[in-house]
């Protein structure tokens, strides 16, 4: 009985750092968009400077991982917490890549006239920031029903990749002058459609984790 409740806590352990991860993650997704609203180089700086510390915590959330698989040789939904744990951690390390990426495009876009308004990226940003506390929030404490509810987000966010797309290639081939900023934007556009298929990858975890299946929240 010691051994199991010992090796419970070391899975909340595991869940406690994905939990951190997913909120440095955020936190690095906000940043870059408030460096691109504002075109500061300084907070794109500080992403692309703060990643590092992500790329370490899913160092650790894997050695960690690996480590209780060899000592404690879990099987079934155990197992599955842990592998969970190792997938987990991997797409929200390129959430936060992403995040880089928007700091780059932000340093090339410098100081042009910003239009970011002919846009829906800030929605996109906004969604996928509640799809990533969803999902960190339906592994934790398993709930299923949550995790569903991702890809009904990520389907929004597809509409606004979509929309977005559209209004920027239209007003590039009308102001092929603006083509630096604009490709960017487009650049962006995709970092985040990514963005939230990488965290619908992670609720299709979790789906698995609880039901021992695999998902596709895509289909």
């Amino acid at each position: 009985m010691v051994i199991r409740e010992n090796f419970e806590k070391k899975l909340e352990e595991l869940k406690g750092k994905i939990k951190e991860m997913g909120e440095m993650s955020i936190a690095s997704l906000e940043e870059a968009f408030d460096a691109l609203k504002a075109q500061d180089v300084e907070i794109a700086l500080k992403v692309m400077e703060e990643d590092n510390d992500i790329d370490n915590l899913e160092s650790e959330i894997n050695h960690f991982a690996i480590w209780l698989m060899a000592k404690e040789q879990p099987v079934a939904r155990d197992l599955r917490v842990v592998i969970g744990v190792i997938k987990i951690s991997s797409e929200i390390e390129r959430v936060a890549d992403f995040a880089v990426n928007i700091a780059k495009a932000t340093i090339k876009i410098g100081k042009a006239t910003s239009r970011l308004e002919l846009t829906h990226l800030e929605k996109m940003k906004e969604i996928s920031v509640e799809m990533l506390k969803k999902a960190i929030q339906s592994f934790i404490e398993e709930d299923i029903v949550l995790a569903k509810e991702i890809s009904k987000l990520e389907d929004e966010v597809d509409d606004y990749y979509l929309e977005t797309y559209k209004k920027l290639t239209a007003y590039l081939s009308e102001h092929p002058e603006e083509t630096n900023q604009l490709v960017q934007l487009l650049f962006i556009n995709r970092y985040l459609e990514r963005t939230a298929d990488h965290i619908t990858n992670m609720a299709e975890s979790t789906g698995y984790l609880i039901k021992g299946k695999i998902y596709d929240f895509n289909s």
